[in-house]
């Protein structure tokens, strides 16, 4: 018999938060304040990279810290060895996320980031992993299992690179003194920047 709907939600919903819960309690604090000061540091620019589920949430950072005030992009990692890796310089932070850590695409541009001079950041939830040992520098995210009953599905560990990444964004902006005048420069349009902009917050 199937279960109740609404039960499975509340499961699957519950096995995200307890994920999350896990990771807010086991943060390596010297990781996390290295990379905020490698952020609030930057010179050029903060570019996520990945493939896949994690893609995803990378394009989604790099939209949330460029509107914070931390000019942001996405890279996707095998558009990269196309000659997207052109769009990344020495003075650039490059962020790459992978919870396995094992994954080709996302390996394939480091060597070419070392060239470049570019350094690397893997977000990742395994420190022994193959990505962990090739960048520079490394923020670890603990992730035991996906919410999904094969356990296959990325969804804790996406949920959780957007997470960790929403609240370095967050708190480079508040180190920042990242302002609502600051907000409404970059977001003229839509009904957020209309009622900022209404509010005399652009002045």
């Amino acid at each position: 018999m199937i279960e109740n709907k609404m039960s499975l939600i509340h499961t699957y919903m519950q096995r995200e938060i307890s994920a999350m819960q896990l990771i807010a309690s086991h943060v390596d604090e010297s990781q996390y304040e290295s990379l905020i000061d490698k952020i609030m540091k930057l010179k050029g620019r903060l570019v996520f990279m990945g493939v896949g589920k994690t893609g995803h949430i990378g394009v989604k950072l790099a939209a949330t810290f460029a509107s914070l005030g931390t000019p942001s992009i996405f890279v996707h990692a095998t558009e990269a060895m196309h000659g997207d890796l052109g769009m990344i310089t020495s003075k650039d932070l490059v962020i790459i996320i992978s919870n396995s850590g094992e994954t080709k695409e996302t390996l394939a541009p480091i060597p070419s980031l070392n060239l470049i001079g570019a350094e690397t950041v893997a977000l990742t939830g395994n420190e022994s992993s193959q990505l962990a040992k090739a960048c520079k520098n490394v923020l670890t995210i603990p992730v035991k299992n996906e919410a999904d009953d094969l356990g296959l599905a990325p969804t804790n560990s996406s949920t959780a690179a957007l997470m960790v990444g929403d609240a370095i964004a967050c708190t480079v902006s508040k180190l920042k003194g990242f302002t609502a005048s600051d907000f409404a420069i970059f977001h003229p349009g839509g009904a957020l920047g209309q009622k900022l902009l209404k509010e005399g917050s652009l002045k």
